[in-house]
């Protein structure tokens, strides 16, 4: 999706993939990946999401990555916290609270902003981009994860031909697809959620499941 697509969604306050609660995926499956007690999470796309707040408190150092000024100014303000702000070559850093939140384009981001990451939380990135991102996406933004790191993953799936994203249906066999030989893939959870999904149904959505997964990346 071209940059300018996000920037009018939060100037336009249209922001329906920003969940008013932790996701319920996450607090039932993070133990299960095995995250090192206290490493640094990266979450990419971050949005404001409370989801970073929930990973802080669980004692996690948080490093999100966030297109949007808005997303990133917002999400300071509304948890009372001062940032202290700095550039490098990655975009604005914001930091604060036990998280630190860059304002740049994901894919600027290489092995040496990501180093001390052992873990990753997925849930609104891989999709918010149409198919030919993705590829790159995993290739290059989780290819620049140091070995053995651990993620929880969530996606959507959909009959592609009901909607069109974002969000983005993204299936378990392109999930294992993408990810292979690199990481290990384990399903955790596949739910039913379409009765819980009102704009889905009116936009004709006949069947909505949400999956998590959890990756393992190989030894390097």
């Amino acid at each position: 999706m071209h940059p300018d697509f996000w920037h009018q969604r939060w100037h336009d306050n249209r922001i329906g993939f920003h969940q008013p609660e932790v996701t319920p995926l996450l607090q039932a499956h993070w133990d299960a990946i095995d995250a090192p007690a206290g490493c640094t999470v990266f979450v990419p796309l971050a949005g404001k999401s409370l989801d970073m707040v929930w990973l802080a408190a669980r004692g996690h150092r948080v490093l999100g990555v966030e297109l949007s000024p808005l997303a990133v100014e917002q999400f300071f303000v509304e948890h009372g916290l001062e940032a202290e702000v700095f550039e490098t070559r990655y975009g604005h850093h914001h930091r604060a609270g036990g998280i630190e939140l860059i304002c740049g384009d994901a894919f600027a981001l290489d092995a040496e902003a990501l180093a001390d990451c052992a873990a990753v939380f997925d849930r609104a990135a891989m999709i918010a981009l149409p198919e030919d991102l993705r590829a790159r996406y995993v290739d290059d933004l989780y290819g620049h994860l140091p070995a053995q790191c651990h993620g929880l993953l969530v996606t959507l799936e959909y009959p592609a031909h009901e909607k069109e994203g974002p969000p983005f249906t993204v299936t378990e066999a392109e999930v294992r697809t993408r990810f292979a030989p690199h990481w290990r893939v384990d399903l955790l959870q596949r739910q039913d959620i379409l009765a819980d999904q009102p704009g889905f149904q009116a936009e004709g959505v006949t069947a909505l499941e949400t999956c998590a997964y959890r990756l393992v990346r190989a030894p390097g």
